[in-house]
Protein backbone atom coordinates (compact mmCIF):
# COMPACT_ATOMS: atom_id res chain seq x y z
CA UNK A 1 0.00 0.00 0.00
CA UNK A 2 1.10 3.06 -1.11
CA UNK A 3 2.35 7.24 -0.32
CA UNK A 4 -0.40 9.26 0.51
CA UNK A 5 -2.32 10.78 -2.24
CA UNK A 6 -2.46 14.56 -2.98
CA UNK A 7 -5.20 16.44 -4.47
CA UNK A 8 -7.59 16.62 -7.18
CA UNK A 9 -8.79 19.91 -9.58
CA UNK A 10 -11.48 20.79 -11.95
CA UNK A 11 -12.67 23.81 -13.68
CA UNK A 12 -15.79 24.87 -15.70
CA UNK A 13 -16.67 27.23 -18.12
CA UNK A 14 -19.82 27.36 -19.14
CA UNK A 15 -21.00 30.65 -20.95
CA UNK A 16 -24.63 29.04 -22.00
CA UNK A 17 -25.31 26.27 -20.25
CA UNK A 18 -28.46 25.63 -18.89
CA UNK A 19 -27.36 23.35 -16.40
CA UNK A 20 -26.57 24.30 -13.00
CA UNK A 21 -23.00 24.62 -12.83
CA UNK A 22 -21.96 23.38 -9.22
CA UNK A 23 -24.00 20.11 -9.96
CA UNK A 24 -21.50 19.48 -12.86
CA UNK A 25 -18.32 20.36 -10.06
CA UNK A 26 -20.08 18.05 -7.44
CA UNK A 27 -20.04 15.39 -10.31
CA UNK A 28 -16.54 16.09 -11.38
CA UNK A 29 -15.41 15.80 -8.12
CA UNK A 30 -17.12 12.48 -7.03
CA UNK A 31 -15.06 10.98 -10.45
CA UNK A 32 -11.58 12.93 -8.35
CA UNK A 33 -12.58 11.53 -4.69
CA UNK A 34 -9.90 9.13 -5.13
CA UNK A 35 -7.42 11.95 -5.00
CA UNK A 36 -8.55 13.26 -1.55
CA UNK A 37 -10.51 12.81 0.76
CA UNK A 38 -10.30 15.18 3.79
CA UNK A 39 -12.02 17.80 2.45
CA UNK A 40 -14.19 19.41 -0.48
CA UNK A 41 -14.79 22.94 -1.95
CA UNK A 42 -16.23 24.46 -4.83
CA UNK A 43 -16.17 28.23 -6.01
CA UNK A 44 -18.29 29.48 -8.80
CA UNK A 45 -18.75 33.16 -10.34
CA UNK A 46 -21.18 35.01 -12.26
CA UNK A 47 -19.02 37.22 -13.03
CA UNK A 48 -19.72 40.17 -10.27
CA UNK A 49 -18.98 37.87 -7.10
CA UNK A 50 -17.55 34.85 -6.20
CA UNK A 51 -19.61 32.23 -3.98
CA UNK A 52 -18.20 29.63 -2.61
CA UNK A 53 -18.82 26.73 0.19
CA UNK A 54 -16.17 23.97 1.61
CA UNK A 55 -15.82 21.99 4.31
CA UNK A 56 -13.94 18.59 6.03
CA UNK A 57 -14.98 15.40 4.63
CA UNK A 58 -16.20 13.41 1.46
CA UNK A 59 -17.59 15.20 -1.42
CA UNK A 60 -21.44 13.92 -0.68
CA UNK A 61 -20.61 14.99 3.23
CA UNK A 62 -19.75 18.37 2.44
CA UNK A 63 -22.33 18.64 -0.43
CA UNK A 64 -26.39 18.70 -0.67
CA UNK A 65 -29.31 20.40 -2.98
CA UNK A 66 -29.35 23.28 -0.65
CA UNK A 67 -25.51 24.59 -0.89
CA UNK A 68 -25.27 23.72 -4.24
CA UNK A 69 -28.26 25.47 -5.12
CA UNK A 70 -26.52 28.70 -3.74
CA UNK A 71 -23.46 28.08 -5.66
CA UNK A 72 -24.63 29.84 -9.55
CA UNK A 73 -22.63 31.35 -12.11
CA UNK A 74 -21.17 30.35 -15.48
CA UNK A 75 -17.82 29.34 -13.83
CA UNK A 76 -16.74 27.37 -10.96
CA UNK A 77 -13.70 25.40 -9.71
CA UNK A 78 -13.43 22.67 -7.71
CA UNK A 79 -11.15 20.52 -5.52
CA UNK A 80 -10.66 17.48 -3.12
CA UNK A 81 -7.37 17.60 -0.63
CA UNK A 82 -5.50 15.72 0.87
CA UNK A 83 -2.93 17.29 2.91
CA UNK A 84 0.72 17.59 2.08
CA UNK A 85 1.39 20.72 3.32
CA UNK A 86 -0.37 22.46 5.75
CA UNK A 87 -2.09 20.73 8.86
CA UNK A 88 -5.99 19.12 7.83
CA UNK A 89 -8.02 21.92 9.26
CA UNK A 90 -11.22 23.93 7.76
CA UNK A 91 -9.07 27.06 7.19
CA UNK A 92 -6.80 25.42 4.60
CA UNK A 93 -9.27 23.65 2.74
CA UNK A 94 -9.71 24.87 -0.77
CA UNK A 95 -10.32 26.41 -3.13
CA UNK A 96 -8.99 29.43 -1.53
CA UNK A 97 -11.12 32.69 -2.48
CA UNK A 98 -9.70 36.38 -2.06
CA UNK A 99 -10.75 39.89 -2.71
CA UNK A 100 -7.97 41.89 -4.55
CA UNK A 101 -8.03 44.79 -6.44
CA UNK A 102 -11.79 45.11 -6.22
CA UNK A 103 -12.10 41.75 -7.58
CA UNK A 104 -12.42 38.20 -6.86
CA UNK A 105 -10.35 35.45 -7.32
CA UNK A 106 -10.27 31.79 -6.16
CA UNK A 107 -7.81 29.31 -6.78
CA UNK A 108 -7.12 25.04 -6.65
CA UNK A 109 -4.00 23.42 -6.31
CA UNK A 110 -2.63 19.79 -6.34
CA UNK A 111 1.02 19.44 -5.85
CA UNK A 112 3.81 20.81 -3.35
CA UNK A 113 5.82 23.92 -3.73
CA UNK A 114 9.88 23.12 -2.55
CA UNK A 115 10.45 27.13 -2.22
CA UNK A 116 7.54 28.03 -0.29
CA UNK A 117 9.85 29.02 2.97
CA UNK A 118 11.57 31.27 0.88
CA UNK A 119 8.99 32.70 -1.15
CA UNK A 120 7.00 33.32 2.48
CA UNK A 121 9.36 35.10 4.23
CA UNK A 122 9.86 37.28 1.28
CA UNK A 123 5.99 38.01 1.58
CA UNK A 124 6.04 38.62 5.21
CA UNK A 125 8.74 41.11 4.83
CA UNK A 126 6.84 42.19 2.61
CA UNK A 127 3.51 43.07 4.90
CA UNK A 128 1.50 40.24 3.67
CA UNK A 129 0.05 38.30 6.76
CA UNK A 130 -0.93 34.83 6.02
CA UNK A 131 -4.55 33.07 6.98
CA UNK A 132 -3.38 29.52 6.59
CA UNK A 133 -0.25 27.23 6.60
CA UNK A 134 -0.51 25.76 3.08
CA UNK A 135 1.83 26.79 0.31
CA UNK A 136 -1.61 27.62 -2.11
CA UNK A 137 -2.29 30.90 0.09
CA UNK A 138 1.52 31.52 -1.41
CA UNK A 139 0.90 31.20 -5.22
CA UNK A 140 -2.39 33.64 -4.46
CA UNK A 141 -0.26 36.64 -2.47
CA UNK A 142 2.66 35.93 -5.27
CA UNK A 143 -0.56 36.78 -7.88
CA UNK A 144 -1.48 39.46 -6.26
CA UNK A 145 2.32 41.11 -5.96
CA UNK A 146 2.30 40.83 -9.86
CA UNK A 147 -0.94 41.56 -10.52
CA UNK A 148 -0.56 45.47 -11.78
CA UNK A 149 0.40 43.75 -15.08
CA UNK A 150 -2.40 41.74 -15.41
CA UNK A 151 -3.22 38.17 -14.32
CA UNK A 152 -1.75 36.81 -17.20
CA UNK A 153 1.59 38.18 -16.38
CA UNK A 154 1.41 37.86 -12.97
CA UNK A 155 1.33 34.04 -13.56
CA UNK A 156 4.11 34.41 -15.72
CA UNK A 157 6.17 36.04 -13.21
CA UNK A 158 5.03 33.22 -10.94
CA UNK A 159 6.01 30.45 -12.99
CA UNK A 160 9.82 32.11 -12.97
CA UNK A 161 10.19 32.17 -9.57
CA UNK A 162 8.02 29.12 -7.92
CA UNK A 163 9.40 26.22 -7.98
CA UNK A 164 8.14 22.58 -7.73
CA UNK A 165 5.33 20.55 -8.44
CA UNK A 166 1.29 22.30 -9.18
CA UNK A 167 -1.08 21.77 -11.32
CA UNK A 168 -3.60 25.13 -10.51
CA UNK A 169 -7.48 26.07 -11.80
CA UNK A 170 -8.21 29.59 -11.25
CA UNK A 171 -11.65 31.58 -11.49
CA UNK A 172 -11.40 34.86 -11.94
CA UNK A 173 -14.60 36.53 -12.55
CA UNK A 174 -14.42 36.54 -16.04
CA UNK A 175 -12.33 33.33 -17.04
CA UNK A 176 -11.20 30.05 -15.92
CA UNK A 177 -7.34 29.40 -15.70
CA UNK A 178 -5.15 26.29 -15.88
CA UNK A 179 -1.60 26.14 -15.03
CA UNK A 180 1.00 23.54 -14.83
CA UNK A 181 4.47 23.90 -13.30
CA UNK A 182 7.75 23.93 -15.60
CA UNK A 183 8.09 20.05 -15.53
CA UNK A 184 4.67 19.19 -15.75
CA UNK A 185 4.58 16.66 -12.45
CA UNK A 186 0.90 16.58 -11.88
CA UNK A 187 -1.69 15.95 -14.17
CA UNK A 188 -3.62 18.30 -15.57
CA UNK A 189 -6.34 18.04 -18.82
CA UNK A 190 -8.52 19.91 -21.14
CA UNK A 191 -12.35 19.03 -22.22
CA UNK A 192 -14.76 20.52 -24.06
CA UNK A 193 -18.57 19.92 -24.66
CA UNK A 194 -20.62 22.16 -27.13
CA UNK A 195 -19.38 25.68 -26.03
CA UNK A 196 -18.09 24.06 -22.48
CA UNK A 197 -15.10 24.16 -21.19
CA UNK A 198 -13.62 21.81 -18.64
CA UNK A 199 -10.16 21.22 -16.51
CA UNK A 200 -9.65 18.31 -14.53
CA UNK A 201 -7.23 16.49 -12.99
CA UNK A 202 -7.89 13.28 -14.74
CA UNK A 203 -9.86 12.14 -17.95
CA UNK A 204 -12.10 10.25 -15.76
CA UNK A 205 -13.52 13.76 -14.72
CA UNK A 206 -14.12 14.74 -18.76
CA UNK A 207 -15.93 11.17 -19.15
CA UNK A 208 -18.68 11.80 -15.72
CA UNK A 209 -19.47 15.17 -17.37
CA UNK A 210 -20.04 14.31 -20.69
CA UNK A 211 -16.92 16.14 -22.07
CA UNK A 212 -14.49 15.19 -24.75
CA UNK A 213 -10.77 15.25 -24.52
CA UNK A 214 -9.32 18.02 -25.98
CA UNK A 215 -5.25 17.67 -24.65
CA UNK A 216 -2.79 17.56 -21.91
CA UNK A 217 -1.90 21.31 -20.49
CA UNK A 218 1.36 21.31 -21.58
CA UNK A 219 4.31 21.63 -18.69
CA UNK A 220 4.70 25.25 -18.06
CA UNK A 221 2.03 26.21 -20.10
CA UNK A 222 -0.89 28.84 -19.32
CA UNK A 223 -4.60 28.06 -20.68
CA UNK A 224 -7.10 30.73 -20.20
CA UNK A 225 -10.84 30.26 -21.01
CA UNK A 226 -12.77 33.22 -21.37
CA UNK A 227 -15.67 34.82 -24.00
CA UNK A 228 -13.29 34.57 -26.71
CA UNK A 229 -12.39 30.96 -26.53
CA UNK A 230 -9.06 29.21 -25.24
CA UNK A 231 -5.78 31.20 -25.15
CA UNK A 232 -2.64 29.72 -24.23
CA UNK A 233 0.68 31.09 -23.50
CA UNK A 234 3.46 28.59 -23.26
CA UNK A 235 6.82 27.83 -21.59
CA UNK A 236 9.69 29.25 -23.69
CA UNK A 237 12.22 27.73 -21.85
CA UNK A 238 12.92 24.40 -24.43
CA UNK A 239 15.95 23.40 -21.55
CA UNK A 240 13.53 22.33 -18.68
CA UNK A 241 12.83 18.30 -19.20
CA UNK A 242 9.60 16.94 -18.64
CA UNK A 243 9.06 14.81 -15.48
CA UNK A 244 5.77 13.84 -15.16
CA UNK A 245 5.02 11.83 -11.44
CA UNK A 246 5.14 8.28 -12.28
CA UNK A 247 3.05 7.24 -9.29
CA UNK A 248 -0.09 8.75 -11.24
CA UNK A 249 0.37 5.78 -13.30
CA UNK A 250 1.55 3.12 -10.47
CA UNK A 251 -1.28 4.09 -8.57
CA UNK A 252 -2.47 7.53 -8.26
CA UNK A 253 -4.59 7.68 -11.59
CA UNK A 254 -8.13 5.84 -11.82
CA UNK A 255 -7.87 2.90 -14.14
CA UNK A 256 -10.39 4.67 -16.59
CA UNK A 257 -7.72 7.79 -17.10
CA UNK A 258 -5.90 8.90 -19.90
CA UNK A 259 -2.53 10.39 -19.43
CA UNK A 260 -0.20 11.22 -21.76
CA UNK A 261 -1.38 9.11 -24.30
CA UNK A 262 -1.35 5.94 -21.47
CA UNK A 263 -4.47 4.13 -20.15
CA UNK A 264 -3.26 4.05 -16.43
CA UNK A 265 -5.25 -0.18 -16.37
CA UNK A 266 -3.12 -0.80 -19.39
CA UNK A 267 -0.07 0.25 -17.51
CA UNK A 268 -0.30 -1.46 -15.00
CA UNK A 269 -1.66 -4.82 -16.53
CA UNK A 270 1.77 -4.73 -18.92
CA UNK A 271 3.78 -3.94 -15.34
CA UNK A 272 2.08 -7.39 -14.33
CA UNK A 273 3.21 -9.04 -17.61
CA UNK A 274 6.65 -7.64 -17.30
CA UNK A 275 6.85 -8.76 -13.32
CA UNK A 276 6.30 -12.08 -14.43
CA UNK A 277 9.29 -12.43 -17.13
CA UNK A 278 11.33 -11.30 -14.79
CA UNK A 279 10.20 -13.06 -11.11
CA UNK A 280 8.90 -15.82 -12.26
CA UNK A 281 7.52 -18.46 -9.09
CA UNK A 282 5.31 -21.83 -9.39
CA UNK A 283 2.48 -20.90 -7.53
CA UNK A 284 -0.94 -22.24 -7.55
CA UNK A 285 -3.50 -19.48 -7.62
CA UNK A 286 -2.28 -15.32 -8.17
CA UNK A 287 -4.02 -12.75 -6.12
CA UNK A 288 -4.16 -8.86 -5.96
CA UNK A 289 -4.40 -6.10 -3.37
CA UNK A 290 -7.61 -4.59 -4.17
CA UNK A 291 -8.09 -2.31 -5.45
CA UNK A 292 -4.84 -1.14 -7.16
CA UNK A 293 -3.29 -4.75 -7.68
CA UNK A 294 -5.48 -5.88 -9.70
CA UNK A 295 -4.69 -5.19 -12.88
CA UNK A 296 -0.96 -5.81 -12.55
CA UNK A 297 -2.14 -9.02 -10.75
CA UNK A 298 -4.34 -9.88 -14.18
CA UNK A 299 -1.72 -8.89 -15.78
CA UNK A 300 1.42 -11.80 -14.24
CA UNK A 301 -1.45 -14.67 -14.49
CA UNK A 302 -1.88 -13.90 -18.12
CA UNK A 303 2.36 -13.69 -18.78
CA UNK A 304 2.53 -16.83 -16.60
CA UNK A 305 -0.30 -19.02 -16.63
CA UNK A 306 -1.01 -19.70 -13.50
CA UNK A 307 -5.11 -18.86 -13.01
CA UNK A 308 -5.97 -15.41 -11.36
CA UNK A 309 -8.60 -15.33 -8.54
CA UNK A 310 -9.76 -13.41 -6.05
CA UNK A 311 -8.13 -13.98 -2.36
CA UNK A 312 -8.99 -10.59 -0.69
CA UNK A 313 -11.87 -9.10 -0.41
CA UNK A 314 -12.24 -5.27 0.03
CA UNK A 315 -14.80 -3.49 2.05
CA UNK A 316 -16.34 -0.72 -0.09
CA UNK A 317 -17.63 1.60 2.54
CA UNK A 318 -14.78 2.91 3.86
CA UNK A 319 -11.93 5.06 2.28
CA UNK A 320 -8.38 4.12 1.30
CA UNK A 321 -6.25 2.84 4.58
CA UNK A 322 -3.65 5.42 3.83
CA UNK A 323 -6.03 8.84 4.39
CA UNK A 324 -5.85 7.59 8.00
CA UNK A 325 -3.85 10.18 9.59
CA UNK A 326 -1.65 7.84 11.86
CA UNK A 327 -0.25 4.52 11.69
CA UNK A 328 -2.13 2.93 14.14
CA UNK A 329 -5.16 3.80 12.75
CA UNK A 330 -4.00 2.80 9.37
CA UNK A 331 -2.70 -0.67 10.48
CA UNK A 332 -6.52 -1.13 12.39
CA UNK A 333 -8.21 0.31 9.03
CA UNK A 334 -6.64 -2.77 7.31
CA UNK A 335 -8.43 -5.37 9.22
CA UNK A 336 -11.54 -3.41 8.63
CA UNK A 337 -10.74 -2.99 4.68
CA UNK A 338 -9.95 -6.64 3.70
CA UNK A 339 -10.91 -9.67 4.74
CA UNK A 340 -9.23 -13.19 3.14
CA UNK A 341 -11.63 -15.51 0.58
CA UNK A 342 -10.31 -18.77 2.61
CA UNK A 343 -12.06 -21.18 -0.18
CA UNK A 344 -9.23 -19.52 -2.87
CA UNK A 345 -6.19 -19.43 -0.70
CA UNK A 346 -6.69 -22.57 1.55
CA UNK A 347 -3.93 -25.19 1.05
CA UNK A 348 -2.37 -23.12 -2.28
CA UNK A 349 0.54 -21.69 -3.14
CA UNK A 350 -0.26 -18.20 -3.47
CA UNK A 351 1.25 -14.81 -5.50
CA UNK A 352 0.21 -11.55 -4.17
CA UNK A 353 0.56 -8.99 -6.66
CA UNK A 354 0.61 -5.40 -4.78
CA UNK A 355 2.12 -1.44 -6.20
CA UNK A 356 4.41 -0.62 -3.71
CA UNK A 357 5.93 -1.41 -0.61
CA UNK A 358 6.28 1.40 1.80
CA UNK A 359 6.49 0.93 5.30
CA UNK A 360 5.72 -2.90 4.91
CA UNK A 361 3.67 -3.47 8.03
CA UNK A 362 0.36 -3.24 5.83
CA UNK A 363 1.63 -5.83 3.44
CA UNK A 364 2.81 -8.17 6.75
CA UNK A 365 -0.51 -7.88 8.37
CA UNK A 366 -1.73 -9.58 4.64
CA UNK A 367 0.26 -11.86 4.50
CA UNK A 368 -0.19 -12.94 8.04
CA UNK A 369 -4.11 -13.02 7.14
CA UNK A 370 -3.43 -15.50 4.26
CA UNK A 371 -1.57 -17.64 6.24
CA UNK A 372 -3.68 -18.25 9.04
CA UNK A 373 -6.83 -18.53 6.39
CA UNK A 374 -4.68 -21.52 5.04
CA UNK A 375 -2.32 -20.70 2.72
CA UNK A 376 0.60 -23.13 1.65
CA UNK A 377 3.00 -20.22 0.35
CA UNK A 378 2.48 -16.74 0.00
CA UNK A 379 5.08 -15.25 -2.59
CA UNK A 380 5.23 -11.42 -3.07
CA UNK A 381 5.80 -9.06 -6.19
CA UNK A 382 5.38 -5.66 -5.92
CA UNK A 383 4.59 -3.86 -9.79
CA UNK A 384 7.09 -0.79 -8.82
CA UNK A 385 10.43 -0.71 -8.00
CA UNK A 386 11.69 -0.52 -4.33
CA UNK A 387 10.89 2.88 -2.78
CA UNK A 388 14.19 4.46 -1.75
CA UNK A 389 13.41 8.43 -1.91
CA UNK A 390 10.65 10.68 0.02
CA UNK A 391 8.94 12.64 -2.36
CA UNK A 392 8.92 16.60 -1.84
CA UNK A 393 6.34 17.27 -5.12
CA UNK A 394 3.17 16.95 -3.67
CA UNK A 395 3.08 13.27 -2.36
CA UNK A 396 3.26 12.70 1.20
CA UNK A 397 5.85 10.07 1.85
CA UNK A 398 7.53 9.39 5.28
CA UNK A 399 11.02 10.47 5.91
CA UNK A 400 13.69 7.68 4.52
CA UNK A 401 14.28 6.36 7.95
CA UNK A 402 10.62 5.36 7.58
CA UNK A 403 10.97 3.78 3.89
CA UNK A 404 11.23 0.47 4.73
CA UNK A 405 13.29 -0.40 0.97
CA UNK A 406 15.59 2.02 1.88
CA UNK A 407 17.07 0.85 5.28
CA UNK A 408 17.02 -3.20 4.54
CA UNK A 409 17.53 -5.19 1.79
CA UNK A 410 14.93 -7.62 -0.23
CA UNK A 411 15.95 -10.01 1.45
CA UNK A 412 15.65 -8.78 4.89
CA UNK A 413 12.23 -7.46 4.05
CA UNK A 414 11.16 -10.55 2.91
CA UNK A 415 11.63 -12.06 6.26
CA UNK A 416 10.20 -8.70 8.02
CA UNK A 417 6.49 -9.33 6.09
CA UNK A 418 6.65 -13.13 6.37
CA UNK A 419 6.89 -13.51 2.44
CA UNK A 420 8.19 -16.94 0.81
CA UNK A 421 9.88 -15.11 -1.92
CA UNK A 422 9.49 -11.35 -2.44
CA UNK A 423 10.34 -9.35 -5.98
CA UNK A 424 9.95 -5.48 -6.97
CA UNK A 425 9.81 -4.37 -10.71
CA UNK A 426 12.69 -3.12 -12.16
CA UNK A 427 13.56 0.61 -13.22
CA UNK A 428 13.91 -0.73 -16.89
CA UNK A 429 10.43 -2.83 -16.44
CA UNK A 430 8.55 0.72 -15.61
CA UNK A 431 10.42 2.08 -19.02
CA UNK A 432 9.21 -1.03 -20.74
CA UNK A 433 5.61 -0.42 -19.72
CA UNK A 434 5.69 3.47 -20.21
CA UNK A 435 6.80 2.41 -24.20
CA UNK A 436 10.15 3.76 -23.50
CA UNK A 437 8.93 7.81 -24.00
CA UNK A 438 10.67 8.99 -21.03
CA UNK A 439 9.39 12.20 -19.63
CA UNK A 440 8.58 10.88 -15.97
CA UNK A 441 9.73 11.63 -12.80
CA UNK A 442 11.42 8.61 -10.92
CA UNK A 443 12.95 9.84 -8.25
CA UNK A 444 11.22 7.72 -5.24
CA UNK A 445 13.38 4.64 -6.88
CA UNK A 446 16.19 6.19 -8.58
CA UNK A 447 17.04 9.60 -6.48
CA UNK A 448 17.10 11.52 -9.45
CA UNK A 449 15.40 14.56 -8.59
CA UNK A 450 14.26 16.99 -11.45
CA UNK A 451 15.10 19.93 -9.34
CA UNK A 452 17.48 20.87 -6.92
CA UNK A 453 15.75 20.34 -3.51
CA UNK A 454 16.13 22.61 -0.24
CA UNK A 455 18.35 22.01 2.32
CA UNK A 456 15.25 22.63 4.97
CA UNK A 457 13.33 19.90 3.12
CA UNK A 458 16.10 17.32 3.32
CA UNK A 459 16.38 17.89 6.68
CA UNK A 460 12.25 16.39 7.39
CA UNK A 461 14.28 13.04 5.81
CA UNK A 462 15.18 11.77 9.15
CA UNK A 463 12.28 13.46 11.33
Amino acid sequence: MPFRDECGVFGIYAPTSSEKISQLIYYGLFALQHRGQESAGIATTNGEAITHHKGMGLVSEVFNKENLAKLEGKIGIGHVRYSTTGKSHLMNAQPLVVQHRKSGLALAHNGNLVNTEELRSMLEEEGVVFQTDVDTEVIVNLLARYSKAGLDKALVKCLEIMRGAFSLVIMAEDKLIGVKDLHGFRPLCIGKTGDTWVLASETCALDIVGAEFVREVEPGEIVIIDDKGLTSIKNRNKSIKKAACIFELIYFARPDSVLDGINANSYRFKTGKILAQESMVEADRIIAVPDSGVPAAIGFSVQSGIPYGIGLVRNRYIGRTFIQPTQELREMAVRIKLNVLKKNVQGKRVVMVDDSIVRGTTIRQIIDMLRKAGAKEVHVRISSPPILNPCYFGIDTPSRDQLVSANYTIEEIRDMIHADSLAFLSIEGVQKATKHTGGYCRACFDGKYPMEVPDNMKALDFK
